[in-house]
């Protein structure tokens, strides 16, 4: 295992992770991987910088992602904390995390079906893949709990995730020989009532370097 890699063994050492039974895909949920109060710094830093959100190897559809990002500033003493925190679960060097993000979703955004790793041969590949690489694993994190919509479904699995405050999911990418895994095609479904904010961590096989 690289050190830009975490495992199923690795994840499964906590007695409350739970995996989805399915060969096409490594795909665990934690609940109550954050506290309320973690959870309420985090959405107060996404409130205060948040920016429309972009798209690597976009297409024509601009209303493919339609949510706001902000960019966590890895000094700050909450990011320190949950970059502890991710760091004790999953075993990967931090050196090889891209920086935090945090998503913003208001009534009617969504981030349409998509993977997180990058297609080889892509517009983007050479921007985004030349020094740290392809993404491994992402971690995803709720930090609020939405009055209706705002669920991540992956289809290949049959699988949808409601938003929890605090439930942290986690996947691999790749498949073992390092191809990317279509089955992890997740969609970041509509929200319907209220606010949706997300935390999103994406590591990579080499140091990040930027």
């Amino acid at each position: 295992m690289g050190p830009g890699e975490s495992s199923a063994e690795r994840l499964l050492a906590r007695s409350d992770m739970q995996r989805v039974p399915s060969d096409k895909v490594e795909l665990f949920q934690l609940r109550n991987f954050l506290s309320q109060d973690l959870c309420r710094e985090l959405m107060e830093l996404i409130e205060q910088d948040r920016r429309p959100s972009t798209l690597a190897d976009a297409g024509d559809d601009r209303y493919f992602r339609t949510s706001e990002t902000c960019d966590l500033e890895a000094g700050l003493p909450v990011v320190e904390r949950l970059e502890s925190l991710l760091e004790a679960l999953n075993g990967i060097d931090p050196s090889h995390g891209e920086p935090v993000q945090g998503q913003r979703y208001a009534i009617g955004q969504e981030f349409k079906a998509h993977c997180d790793y990058f297609n080889p041969g892509g517009a983007d590949w050479t921007k985004y893949c030349s020094i740290a690489g392809q993404r491994t694993w992402t971690f995803m994190i709720y930090l609020n709990d939405v009055e209706a919509g705002g669920a991540t479904r992956f289809k290949a699995v049959g699988k949808i995730f409601q938003p929890e405050a605090g439930k942290l999911l986690c996947w691999n990418n790749r498949h073992p020989d390092g191809r990317g895994n279509p089955n992890t095609i997740h969609h970041g479904m509509k929200v319907r009532k209220g606010l949706k904010y997300v935390i999103t961590k994406w590591y990579r096989e080499k140091p990040w370097g930027w």
